[in-house]
């Protein structure tokens, strides 16, 4: 006689939803599999934007270890949603995000309309569905181009929807990665990609009444540009102050758009900042760690909203000074993801002393 156990229930405590996880679904793949939009990025386990708090029962990490977690946090609770996996029912306390919920997730194939060199290492691709459709995202949401072989690459989109329906992209070159030196090289106008979108939660939040600072850091500054403009076009009034970090001057790839933005908003401010201190005083920039500008500006966080995006090592270090410089946790919104899953997948790995790369 054979035994089914019972699948696990998820329950949220803020809002009483309840789903199922099935078999070794993660909390996060049972969320999306029942329509409820749980905040996420990296879904590798390495950058603690899906972090949310077990209430009840058990989850382990079958996949990735969590990483983003540390050993304070996971005694207070704290669990990954994109690697807990639930042993039986649990309750969770996680933010929902409930303007992504309505937006139907689609594989889509595109084509290249506009090829574009930003700066020597960033490419600016447009693409448009072949089908004619239009495709449906919020600023700040990203796409996953799906390659031959099944895997993934995710790329922030650079824009919110526009008229002529095009996706905007900026994709950095990265030395050895496959294909972003295949974009960097090959890629043409007329060719042909595959991609899922839209995808993440990194999206406006537009209530508050809060002032917002924007935080990115190399090609990170794709996600802030579309959340930037969207509230630029709702005409907001709340006072926004963007920065930019990079190493060197041709890393701000664009930086008269931004100067532009300052122009036009009187309530916008634009700091650029950039990393070699040399380079930033040839060019008349500030110099520093663009999240150390950033406090400098404004040591009191408390009464901000801040949206940052950009690799993980500045999201860590900057996640930490921020929560000590009073900003709460659930106003403190960011991407952060450099490298595809599966990359990510073998760097853990690796680190574990299993296989190195």
């Amino acid at each position: 006689m054979s035994y089914n156990a019972p699948v696990p229930t998820v329950t949220l405590t803020t809002s009483g939803k309840r789903f199922d996880a099935a078999g070794d679904e993660t909390v996060l793949e049972a969320a999306q599999r029942a329509g409820i939009a749980l905040p996420y990025s990296c879904r590798g386990g390495v950058c603690g934007s899906c972090k949310a708090v077990l209430v009840e029962g058990v989850c382990d990490y079958p996949r990735n270890p969590p990483v983003a977690l540390g050993a304070d946090a996971r005694a207070d609770g704290a669990i990954l949603l994109c690697q807990a996996v639930p042993r039986g029912d649990i309750a969770i306390r996680a933010r929902e995000i409930a303007s992504v919920e309505d937006i139907p997730h689609r594989r889509v194939d595109v084509e290249v309309v506009a090829r574009r060199e930003l700066a020597p290492e960033v490419v600016g691709v447009w693409l448009k569905p072949v089908d004619g459709s239009r495709l449906n995202w919020l600023p700040g949401q990203y796409l996953d181009v799906v390659l031959d072989d099944g895997r993934h690459r995710p790329f922030s989109i650079a824009s919110g929807p526009v008229d002529d329906g095009s996706i905007e992209l900026h994709v950095r070159y990265v030395p050895g990665g496959g294909f972003t030196t295949w974009v960097y090289e090959s890629l043409k106008v007329g060719d042909r990609l595959t991609i899922e979108a839209p995808l993440g939660t990194f999206v406006p939040r537009e209530d508050s009444e809060r002032p917002m600072l924007f935080m990115a850091g190399g090609t990170g500054f794709a996600p802030v540009k579309a959340i930037v403009e969207h509230f630029i076009e709702l005409g907001t009034r709340r006072p926004m102050h963007v920065y930019w970090g990079a190493r060197q001057p041709e890393d701000l790839y664009l930086i008269e758009l931004a100067r532009e933005w300052e122009r036009r908003m009187p309530g916008l401010r634009f700091t650029p900042v950039l990393s070699d201190i040399d380079a930033a005083w040839e060019a008349g920039i500030r110099a520093g760690l663009v999240h150390e500008a950033l406090l400098e500006d404004h040591p009191d966080l408390s009464g901000f909203d801040v949206y940052m995006s950009g690799p993980p090592p500045m999201i860590e270090l900057a996640r930490e000074h921020f929560a000590g410089s009073g900003l709460p946790d659930d106003r403190l919104y960011f991407d952060s993801f450099e490298l595809a899953p599966d990359v990510l997948a073998e760097i853990l790995r690796s680190r574990a002393g299993i296989h190195g790369l």
